[in-house]
């Protein structure tokens, strides 16, 4: 098998040394840093997920901070999500859009103070397009990238290992919600977030110093809970309908046709550099739209590119994720149907490697 060739412009992260140390299999390239995969066996890994707790590095999820009088302004161009009486101390799922309406990124906003944002992003170099906006406009505003580096903890004891490291203050965050906690004297912002479906939390780590030690506490303090290194499950992901910026939409996607459309607050996110593309999508409706499906047969293996989805000899879609599932005892995918056939428990051909399958199309996620 080819190898990954690393050099500086794949950066590494504050957990590298303990991810390798924890006999890490995989990795992928995500905002020009590593991200671990998988540690051997997928399958083994989603029960552990949904079964205890894990530890994940996911200091790829970049910041991008945006910071001064205009901060407010700037964050509402970006998005058709009405900021407007969101107060410091929210998490927001914001798709973000660019002049066209088509989708830039989907990250979780965090609104620290009303001059102060972070923008945790998908894998697209989103901090290129602010800086454009702040620049071309004239706004009093810094954007930057801070030295911050989340370490998500997930599973059902995600919130005991939590508590005993930072305290039972920490079960008092709400879902979206985040606060301030101190580690060894450096305050750090928690949030009760994460990629997967099954609870916990993400530590934003101010310095790449204090990460390593952070690491070791999770897991000194979690050894009972069979606390273990994990990533992003891409068979949990799936099944729960998480999508993937870059694999399941690009910029040649509305939110509305990734199924985003309740994040979209069109009519009244005044400032939104795409409002207008998006008013007129929205009037119309989307002529195709993301949808999870079930396709039949022996486990496949994910995919490497989209596979076709026809019905009665025409195309109408296309899989852009798929994996095995032993749990629903299935091949879960995510695919862009069109609307002609996007309801649930339609039946539809899927163009695979390993020759055309029958699929059924789901209007819900399998979790």
């Amino acid at each position: 098998m080819a190898e990954l060739s690393i050099s500086r412009r794949t950066r590494r992260t504050p957990f590298t040394d303990r991810v390798i140390a924890a006999g890490v299999k995989g990795w992928t390239v995500y905002n020009h840093m590593l991200l671990p995969t998988h540690f051997g066996d997928v399958a083994a890994e989603c029960r552990h997920l949904k079964t205890a707790v894990q530890v994940w590095d996911v200091a790829c999820e970049r910041q991008v901070e945006v910071r001064g009088p205009d901060a407010a302004r700037l964050v509402q161009m970006l998005t058709p999500r009405d900021l407007r009486g969101v107060h410091p101390g929210r998490c927001l799922y914001t798709p973000m859009v660019d002049e066209t309406g088509g989708m830039l990124n989907d990250p979780v906003t965090l609104k620290l103070a009303e001059d102060r944002w972070w923008i945790s992003i998908a894998d697209s170099d989103l901090l290129l397009w602010v800086k454009g906006l702040a620049y071309g406009f004239r706004l009093e505003v810094d954007v930057t990238e801070p030295d911050v580096s989340p370490l998500a903890v997930q599973g059902p004891l995600a919130e005991t290992l939590m508590a005993r490291v930072f305290g039972e203050r920490v079960r008092d965050i709400r879902f979206f919600r985040f606060d301030l906690f101190d580690f060894r004297g450096r305050e750090l912002v928690i949030a009760r977030s994460g990629y997967s479906k099954q609870g916990g939390f993400e530590i934003y780590v101010d310095g790449a110093d204090i990460g390593p030690a952070l690491w070791d506490a999770l897991f000194a303090a979690g050894a009972d809970l069979d606390v273990r290194a994990g990533c992003p499950n891409l068979i949990e992901r799936i099944e729960s309908g998480l999508l993937s910026y870059g694999n399941d939409m690009t910029r040649e996607n509305t939110p509305h046709e990734c199924g985003l459309g309740r994040f979209c607050d069109t009519a009244t996110a005044i400032g939104c550099v795409g409002r207008d593309a998006l008013l007129r999508v929205a009037s119309e409706g989307p002529v195709r739209q993301i949808r999870s499906l079930a396709i039949s047969g022996p486990p496949l293996a994910p995919c490497a590119d989209v596979w076709p989805v026809h019905a009665g000899g025409r195309a109408v879609g296309r899989v852009t994720s798929c994996a095995w599932s032993p749990d629903f005892e299935t091949n879960v995918a995510i695919g862009m149907i069109r609307m002609t056939h996007w309801d649930d428990g339609t039946e539809v051909t899927v163009e695979t490697p390993e020759g055309a399958r029958r699929a059924t199309v789901r209007e819900r996620p399998f979790n």
